[in-house]
């Protein structure tokens, strides 16, 4: 499950007393939040295209642009949905690669299950409510009712300086669509069933399937897109070497 929760840094807690600091930009980076409740509201596919076409100027070494997108609306994204819920409902998993070390150490292993909860609990699921707690991570598989789902792939003879490449040009996608008035929500947890999502969409094998992602207007009334991710501070992860 991808989940983004917690109180924390927003764009509030910023020094506005910098007058470069209340900047668009930053406020667009500061407020991005993984949104879990979409409206079904179309997004036109003009508005994809400019998205992907802007964040295609993301940096990239040698200028490789190693990103391919594969966009779902629609009969198509709703026949995917089906196929990998049904997938994932069974157990029948087919990773495409593995987003975390078995076990996971500290101090990630915290992290990760200190949003897991927070989620739960805005949702309302008591934590030992496993049943609840599965159903809530199906609802990845229907793009949280996003219109749109976005697929990222690359060419899989390519190495980690290119996943680098395709990580900034997903950031990238991420901050122009709230230019647009869209939210998204990145997903790695459709990688867990990578081979369903290569057969429904005719991605060939040759390409590695990278992340999904959900794509749409944003329900205001949602607690769940409220939440805010726990981030360290500054002075705990960087070294000033002088």
């Amino acid at each position: 499950m991808e989940a983004d929760a917690s109180p924390a840094l927003s764009a509030s807690r910023i020094d506005r007393s910098e007058p470069h600091l209340d900047s668009p930009v930053i406020d667009a980076v500061v407020n991005r939040r993984s949104v879990r409740h979409f409206l079904p509201t179309p997004v036109p596919l003009r508005a994809v295209k400019e998205i992907l076409s802007a964040a295609s100027r993301a940096p990239s070494g040698t200028n490789f642009q190693p990103w391919k997108v594969h966009v779902t609306t629609g009969a198509t994204q709703a026949r995917l949905c089906r196929a990998v819920t049904q997938a994932a409902m069974a157990g029948e998993r087919s990773d495409e690669y593995f987003y975390a070390p078995t076990p996971l150490m500290e101090p990630y292993l915290s992290r990760r299950r200190k949003v897991g909860y927070d989620l739960y609990e805005l949702y309302g699921i008591a934590r030992d409510d496993y049943t609840a707690r599965k159903q809530a991570m199906l609802r990845n598989f229907e793009f949280f009712g996003a219109p749109v789902g976005l697929f990222f792939s690359m060419d899989r003879r390519l190495l980690l300086g290119s996943w680098l490449d395709c990580g900034m040009f997903m950031q990238n996608v991420m901050i122009i669509a709230r230019a647009h008035g869209l939210e998204t929500c990145a997903q790695q947890a459709w990688c867990e069933y990578g081979g369903i999502v290569h057969e429904q969409l005719g991605i060939p094998g040759s390409q590695i399937i990278l992340s999904g992602m959900a794509l749409g207007h944003p329900d205001p009334d949602s607690r769940a897109n409220t939440l805010v991710s726990d981030r360290v501070g500054v002075d705990d992860f960087t070294v000033f070497h002088e």
